[in-house]
C-alpha cells in the first residue's frame, strides 16, 4: 500500500482572489506610502505580475486578512488589478503577528516608530504563545520573568539586535504619536527619545510644548536630566524650558550665518549645499594666499 505524502513537504497551493476581497492586517505597524519604491512596484507589477504570491489568513468575518504583502496589495490597486496571488494559511493571531512582523523586517527602510511597534507586537506575541501549559492559570514572577526574557531574546536574535536594543526600540513605542514623528523625521536623535519615553503622558505633552517654545531639540544630557525630573515629580513647563533654553556645547562653537545675508551673493539657483561647498573653497583659496605671503 502506497504511503501518503507528508502534506506539510508539499508546496503551499498559490491562488488568485479578488483584491476587494483582502483587508489590511489590525494593527499593521507599517506605512504603505505612495513614494519612488512604490512606483517601481507598480511598473514591475504591470509588466511582469506579482512575482511573489501575499499570504493571507481567513478573516472572522469573510474575505481575508493580508499577512504578509501589504505593499504588493496597494500596488495591485494603482495598477488597476482586480486579483492577486496568494497563499492562505490558517494562522493563530500570536502566529499571524510574529510572520506579519518577521515579514516586514526585511525591508531596508523601517522607521524608528514602525521598528518599535513591530518588536512589542512580536514581544506579546511570543509571549503569550510561548506560555507552558504547566504553569497553571498562577505562575510565579519568576517564571513569568523567565518567559519575557527569552522572548525578548528571541525579537533580538531573529533581527540581529541585541536585547538591550530591543529593549530600547520598545521604549519608543511609550512615546506620544507627535513625538514619535519627531524620532522618525530625525528632529530628535534616538538616544534621548529613549529618556523622554520614561515620561507621563501629560509630561510628553508639556515637553513638546517647552521644545517648541524654546526652538530647541533635546541633547541626550537635557533628556536625562528631563528625565530625572519627571521621577522626582518636578517635571513643570517652566522647569524643562529651564532645560531646553540652554545652550548646548556644540552651539557655543557654532557660527551661524542667515541666509538672507548670504543669499546676496550668490546666483538665486543656487543651494545651500552649493553655496556651502563655494564657501569652504574660497576659504581654502584665502588660507593657501595666507600661507604664500607668510613665507615671504
Amino acid at each position: 500500500m502506497p504511503k501518503e505524502k507528508d502534506k506539510s513537504t508539499q508546496p503551499e497551493e498559490v491562488r488568485k482572489i479578488p483584491v476587494s476581497e483582502v483587508h489590511p492586517f489590525e494593527g499593521h505597524p507599517f506605512r504603505v506610502v505612495d513614494d519612488e519604491l512604490m512606483q517601481q512596484t507598480v511598473d514591475s507589477i504591470k509588466q511582469f505580475g506579482v512575482l511573489n504570491p501575499a499570504i493571507v489568513r481567513p478573516a472572522p468575518d469573510g474575505g481575508y486578512e493580508m499577512v504578509s504583502g501589504h505593499r504588493r496589495l496597494h500596488a495591485c490597486e494603482l495598477a488597476g488589478l482586480k486579483e492577486i496571488p496568494v497563499i492562505v494559511r490558517n494562522l493563530t493571531d500570536d502566529e499571524a503577528v510574529i510572520l506579519m512582523v518577521d515579514s516586514n523586517l526585511q525591508r531596508e527602510c523601517i522607521l524608528p516608530s514602525e521598528r518599535a511597534a513591530a518588536y512589542k507586537m512580536k514581544l506579546d506575541a511570543l509571549k503569550h504563545q510561548g506560555q507552558r501549559k504547566d504553569l497553571g492559570d498562577g505562575p510565579t514572577s519568576r517564571q513569568v520573568g523567565e518567559k519575557s526574557s527569552w522572548a525578548v531574546a528571541k525579537v533580538g536574535a531573529d533581527a540581529n539586535e541585541s536585547e538591550r536594543q530591543v529593549h530600547r526600540y520598545i521604549r519608543i513605542a511609550e512615546l506620544l504619536p507627535e513625538l514619535q514623528e519627531k524620532v522618525d523625521s530625525k528632529e530628535i536623535a534616538f538616544n534621548p527619545a529613549v529618556e523622554l519615553s520614561y515620561l507621563k503622558p501629560d509630561e510628553q505633552k508639556r515637553f513638546l510644548d517647552a521644545m517648541d517654545y524654546s526652538q530647541a531639540t533635546p541633547s541626550l544630557s537635557q533628556a536625562q536630566r528631563i528625565k530625572k525630573l519627571s521621577q522626582a515629580g518636578e517635571c513643570t513647563q517652566n522647569a524643562m524650558y529651564k532645560v531646553m533654553s540652554e545652550e548646548k556645547k556644540d552651539e557655543l562653537d557654532r557660527i551661524t550665518i542667515k541666509s538672507d545675508v548670504l543669499r546676496k551673493y550668490f546666483p538665486r539657483s543656487y543651494t545651500p549645499i552649493q553655496m556651502e561647498q563655494t564657501i569652504i573653497k574660497l576659504l581654502e583659496q584665502w588660507q593657501k594666499k595666507r600661507q604664500r605671503e607668510n613665507e615671504r
